[in-house]
């Protein structure tokens, strides 16, 4: 899913996945919240990001393997399980050597221990900001539920309704999303 700026509608992204055999879908028009999966997955990683270079006084490039490592391995709720278990069908085992230049480097105890201390603290944070996002969610949400009625005709799946519009608005697309839809509230 893809927002609608050009940049991504452009004939050069069409092509690319017409050649990957990808289907390009686009979010819809004025309703960000359609990948709002990629936009909780930025804001967690920007957060985390944050809060770590203010730990480490400025030193991102180091913890960010890490914080990959722990987003990756973390339950989330909308998936069922980690990422990382998802993408391979299996859990993470930790690594007993970490890569550096290319080169085998084994670990001795007090680095292990240091990476375990970290992860530790990436997932306290990551809680932390996974509650905030949450309250905020939570907040701005409306559960509210329309019936078949006066001006709505149908319920189109989970979150929209056909609308009875009038003839004059014949041309518009009579499907909306729930969160454009308002109970009308007479002032007599």
């Amino acid at each position: 899913v893809s927002d609608r700026d050009p940049k991504f509608t452009s004939h050069f992204w069409r092509t690319l996945h017409e050649a990957l055999g990808a289907k390009l879908r686009l979010s819809s028009a004025y309703h960000p919240q359609t990948d709002g999966q990629t936009e909780r997955t930025n804001q967690s990683l920007e957060d985390l990001l944050r809060a770590c270079v203010l730990d480490d006084r400025g030193s991102w490039d180091d913890v960010l393997p890490l914080i990959e490592f722990t987003y990756n391995n973390s339950y989330h709720t909308s998936i069922e399980m980690a990422p990382y278990e998802a993408l391979y069908g299996r859990r993470c085992q930790t690594p007993l050597c970490w890569y550096q230049d290319g080169e085998n480097m084994i670990v001795g105890p007090e680095m292990v221990q240091q990476t375990t201390n970290k992860v530790k603290q990436i997932r306290a944070r990551m809680k932390v900001t996974q509650d905030r996002q949450m309250s905020y969610a939570d907040k701005r949400r409306r559960p509210l539920e329309f019936e078949a009625g006066e001006h709505i005709t149908e319920r189109i799946g989970k979150v929209a309704y056909r609308i009875a519009l009038p003839p004059v608005l014949s041309q518009i697309h009579d499907v909306f999303h729930r969160t454009f839809c308002f109970r009308n509230v007479s002032s007599g």
